[in-house]
């Protein structure tokens, strides 16, 4: 029977990280709908081939993101803190993801998230030039888009600051999230460089994801970073002006529903970068 002729409640499944904050929020939506709870598909049984869903379930696809093991799989790093590994994440879990939805055809499940609209929503060079192809209003960007300027080194990130003049720009791995490997790069006269960055290097030139923004002064500071974070792609995006207000800077992180604003969250901070864990 088709799930439009049954009476039934609809069967949901959901594949992420059982006990994660936004595996425990879905449900907790699901039961509050009166709905039973969604089975939840790990993503550790997907990255080990064991995709597996039901006649007529309807996927939901959440961050693999809050476990270690699954971070460990995904980008080979040794510390869930790194930074590097973020090109070989992408490859990983996009390909995870066309797992998920074969499986989900052939089980005759409906899947909510198509794999291409994940592939695009999670490289931000991809995603800012669909945003700016629906005529959203997005900072001017030499390298979105799928013919977007490639990005090999602080010389390239040099020279596309001079040539779009954009003294100041957001320096950001392609495939990065929670300001990881950020960098706000700004350049003044005498051909000084600066910036503020979320990256600590260790002595071995490792990078790792800190809590506590810090300020690189020189140039071959601000380049020994983006040259160790450009192997896995870069975007750069032309860093605009937030509103401030008693020394901190404020932007808002809005989300839309069918055309109509649903969620609010105000984000300030002293930093150029907003994030909450921040």
């Amino acid at each position: 029977m088709s799930r439009s002729a049954s009476s039934g409640p609809p069967r949901l499944a959901v594949v992420g990280n059982p006990g994660s904050r936004r595996v425990s929020l879905f449900q907790d939506a699901v039961t509050s709908a009166g709905l039973p709870e969604a089975r939840t598909v790990p993503w550790l049984d997907v990255l080990r081939g064991g995709a597996r869903f039901l006649p007529g379930e309807t996927v939901r696809i959440e961050s693999p993101g809050e476990d270690a093991e699954v971070d460990r799989l995904l980008r080979a790093a040794d510390d869930p803190t790194r930074v590097e590994g973020s090109a070989l994440w992408y490859a990983r879990f996009t390909a995870a993801v066309r797992e998920v939805a074969r499986a989900a055809r052939e089980a005759g499940a409906l899947l909510l998230d198509g794999p291409a609209d994940i592939a695009a929503l999670f490289d931000k060079r991809l995603c800012h030039g669909v945003l700016d192809a629906a005529g959203v209003p997005v900072p001017a960007s030499p390298t979105s888009g799928p013919a977007g300027a490639p990005v090999c080194g602080w010389d390239d990130v040099r020279d596309l600051m001079a040539a779009h003049r954009m003294p100041r720009v957001f320096v950001k791995p392609a495939h990065g999230s929670s300001a990881s490997g950020v960098l706000a790069v700004e350049t003044a006269g005498g051909g000084r460089v600066r910036a503020a960055t979320s990256v600590e290097r260790d002595p071995a030139g490792r990078l790792y994801n800190s809590l506590r923004v810090r300020r690189c002064t020189t140039e071959r500071e601000v380049a020994a970073v983006i040259d160790a974070l450009a192997p896995d792609g870069l975007h750069i995006e032309r860093w605009l002006p937030k509103a401030t207000q008693r020394g901190r800077a404020a932007d808002l992180r809005v989300v839309v529903v069918a055309g109509r604003a649903t969620h609010a969250v105000v984000r300030t901070s002293a930093s150029p970068m907003t994030n909450l864990h921040l």
